[in-house]
């Protein structure tokens, strides 16, 4: 797997890298269309063409070092893909490294959470995505893509965004005033605010590519309509990021299309302008 923003080569090895970008290419339970396994290749060749200048920071945060890891390959159950995930998470997280988690589907975040949670003490995860990931088990597993949220509160609280798509099973496990419903920001200016309020000094962040809007994200498994477009998703990013620690984050669940390469870019634009921010008061090496 080529590296990251096809970055230059002096600031892509993995000793002095302060970030590491780590593929999860894992696609077992997802129950629609499949093809999230194909994502994190995908987003890293969308990532090549990026310019690396940061308008909005005025930054590169390339000079900080992104490290593209070689893929978790573990793929023999979901539990055992989590497992491998929250080693090699954690392994990073001990040499002091930000870790960035490429999928996938969503239930590769599962390790990711376990293995900051265990780091940071009062950590909180939000989570950006259509759907609320609540079910206690679905399809005879725990660690199914539908159950990512069940699995993050047993260990911190979780502040929701986005959502306009559950079961009515899942509806008993909101956590009251966490959860920021799609229709509700459309019509709220105050939405970023109000989220912010929710959220401890130090968070995770994971982030469903179908909190978008399918006009602007069609390449999900399990696309919805009414979701949230670019400048909600940058802004709700910029403004966590400015106000918490932000500790780690994923993105996940791009199905990509051989004949629409958009989704991609988006995905992988993304990750460096979430990157620009987290880092945008860390001065280079």
């Amino acid at each position: 797997m080529s590296d990251f923003g096809a970055i230059p080569a002096e600031y892509a090895g993995e000793a002095a890298a302060r970030i590491v970008v780590l593929p999860v290419p894992y696609d077992e339970t997802s129950t629609w269309m499949k093809g999230a396994d194909r994502g994190p290749q995908a987003i890293i060749d969308a990532s090549a063409n990026m310019e690396l200048f940061d308008i909005e920071t005025g930054s590169e945060v390339f000079r900080q070092g992104i490290f593209t890891a070689s893929a978790v390959t573990e793929a023999s159950s979901p539990e055992a893909m989590v497992a491998a995930v929250r080693e090699r998470v954690g392994g990073y997280l001990d040499r002091g490294q930000f870790v960035v988690g490429v999928g996938g589907e969503h239930s590769i975040s599962v390790g990711s959470i376990q293995a900051h949670a265990a780091r940071h003490p009062g950590m909180a995860v939000l989570q950006l995505d259509a759907h609320a990931d609540l079910r206690e088990e679905y399809e005879g597993s725990r660690f199914n893509h539908a159950c990512v949220m069940a699995r993050a509160r047993e260990i911190c609280p979780v502040v929701q965004v986005g959502i306009r798509s559950m079961d009515r099973s899942e509806q008993a496990s909101l956590a009251p005033g966490s959860v920021f419903w799609a229709h509700d920001i459309a019509a709220d200016r105050d939405w970023v605010d109000a989220v912010l309020a929710r959220l401890p000094a130090t968070c995770y962040v994971t982030v469903d590519l179908d909190v978008f809007d399918p006009a602007v994200m069609p390449s999900t498994g399990t696309p919805e309509p009414g979701g949230l477009f670019w400048y909600d998703v940058t802004r709700l990013l910029q403004a966590v990021s400015r106000r918490c620690r932000v500790v780690g984050f994923d993105v996940v669940e791009l199905c990509p299309s051989d004949h629409h390469r958009a989704p991609d870019f988006l995905a992988a634009k993304l990750i460096y302008k979430f990157l620009s921010w987290c880092f945008e008061r860390t001065p280079p090496p």
